[in-house]
Formats: structure tokens, sequence, C-alpha cells
């Protein structure tokens, strides 16, 4: 019997609760064939020879699940293996690596109430800290970083899908985002725009427990003077852009409207500049980061003009 090599490798990679799990299962559902945490020994015995990738019984794209946990985990001779992989056989072995960040990483350990593996007797902190270290060749090396830092699973699998469905497509995935300023800007956001000049919602005792997808605050905040023109050119600038990017290559766009808080102006520029985008053609996925937040007079400092 012959047998042909995968069309595709992914080494997918990363911090331990970054999503990892949740990445290969998706992949899996996807068609690929996906072996997670294979031990290092057979990991490498694959990656340093073709007799065992001639082995494999189909094309299917193949996905390999490592990270810190392996035994005897060491990223510089990983990547040796993929560089001899390609410079003496011409295959090319691609790497994802899924990231987050120190603090949020915290908070999962904490929720699921789990040990770093890398710290079962100390703080989780540590653990993170000496992963990160460990971890950080591969992440210089890999072509695909994901932060799933404000990810939730369901958005991170609508990535994964989109990267690697294997659907030839140039269109390009679009997230339009809001958030509150006083939560932190985006880490994944590639276009900023600040509502913070809009008439704020928050100040108005009857608007202030309704959100954005309220249609009072919509009419309060398109009373302002400057919104119409304002929106106007957004969307504008917009159109011009996205086409660009689209042309360029550019397979992910993430656009962040962000406000103060991230419960009223920026939620509802964000719904009303999608379903604009909607109109010319794109299909972006709309998410609020901070609409479930406490409304707090504290947070949002001192009534503006107009407010």
């Amino acid at each position: 019997m012959s047998h042909t090599r995968p069309k595709r490798i992914l080494l997918v990679t990363g911090m331990a609760g970054a999503g990892k799990s949740v990445t290969m299962n998706c992949l899996e559902d996807l068609g690929w064939e996906a072996v997670e945490n294979l031990p290092l020994g057979l990991l490498e015995r694959l990656l340093a020879t073709t007799q065992a990738l001639d082995a494999v019984e189909d094309d299917r794209p193949l996905a390999l699940g490592i990270d810190s946990r392996t035994r005897g985990f060491d990223a510089e001779r990983i990547i040796h293996r993929i560089k001899q992989l390609r410079d003496q056989h011409g295959l090319v072995v691609e790497t994802l690596f899924l990231d987050c960040s120190g603090s949020e990483l915290q908070r999962r350990f904490s929720e699921t109430r789990r040990r770093h593996p890398l710290a079962q007797d100390r703080p989780v902190g540590d653990g993170i800290a000496r992963e990160r270290e460990l971890m950080e060749p591969l992440r210089h090396w890999a072509e695909y970083v994901i932060d799933t830092s404000e990810t939730s699973s369901n958005e991170l699998q609508q990535r994964i899908r989109a990267r690697f469905s294997g659907a030839a497509s140039d269109e390009l995935t679009l997230t339009v985002m809001s958030f509150g300023f006083a939560r932190g800007v985006p880490r994944s956001a590639d276009l900023v725009l600040d509502m913070r000049f809009l008439r704020n919602p928050h100040w108005d005792n009857d608007l202030r427990p309704m959100s954005g997808l309220d249609a009072p605050v919509g009419t309060y905040i398109a009373e302002d003077e400057t919104y119409a023109t304002a929106m106007e050119q957004i969307e504008s600038l917009l159109k011009l852009l996205l086409p660009r990017y689209r042309h360029e290559g550019k397979s992910y766009l993430t656009i962040a409207f962000g406000c103060t808080g991230g419960r009223h102006r920026s939620v509802h520029v964000a719904e009303r500049v999608a379903q604009r985008l909607r109109s010319e053609g794109f299909s972006p996925t709309v998410t609020h980061r901070d609409l479930r937040s406490t409304p707090s007079d504290a947070v949002e400092g001192k009534p503006g003009r107009g407010s």
C-alpha cells in the first residue's frame, strides 16, 4: 500500500491555560488528524525523519500538540528539528503559539482550582513566569501567535476555523468590538477609535442602567452635535481601508470602539458600524467586552459638557 504525507503539519503549542485543548478539538472537528501531548521522544522521531510521515494513512493535515508539560521539553531542540525537516526534506511544519497575559492565566487557574504544571507547590505566578521563559523561543519562532487574554472559547474556535479550515478564501475575517478604556485597551485590536467625545448616557439617571443596545441610549447619543459628521467620516474611512487590507493579504482585522466604561457609546457605535459594514458586503463578528460591567461614577469620572 502506498501512503501519502500530510498536506500540512501544524505544531500547536503555547502557555498552559491559553486554549491549546480547545484549539486541538476544533482542528479535529475541521478534519485534521490531531495528536495531543505527544511524548518528546516520539515528536523528535517524527520531526527528525520523513519515514514516520510516510506512514501516515492519509493526506489529512496533521496537528501536533505539545507544551511545557511534555517530559523533557526543550524549545530549542524542537525548533532545530523543524529546521532540519525544512532544510533536508523540503517539508513545511508551521507553528501556532497560544499566548495569554499572566493576570488572565492566574484568573483561569484560580477559577478552575487547578495547579500550574510548573508550580505544583508554589504560587501560580511562579509557574507562569517559568513557563513563559521556557516557551519564549517557540513564541518567537511561531508563524501564528494568537493572544487569548480577551478571547472566549467560542471566539477562539471562530478564529481557528477561519484560519485553518483549509477553505481557499481571500475574505477578511473582521471583528468589530466595544470596550471601556477604564479596563484597558484590547490587546487584539488593530484599529482603535475613541468615542469619548460623544455625550455620555451614564449621567442620565434613566439611561444609566441601560446599554448601547437599547434604542433610547442610541437616540441620546445620536443627538450629540458631532455624531452624524463623525460617524459618516468613520464609516467612509473604514470603507476605504478594508478593501486595501484585504488586497494586501491581511487575514484578520479587529476594529475596537472605546468609551469610558464600555457600556453605552462604544456599544452603540460598534453595532451601528457593523450594520453599515454588512450593507457593504462584509461579515463582521460583533463582541462587547465590557457590556456586563457594573455602572460606576468613579469609573466614568466627571460629567462632561452635554452629558
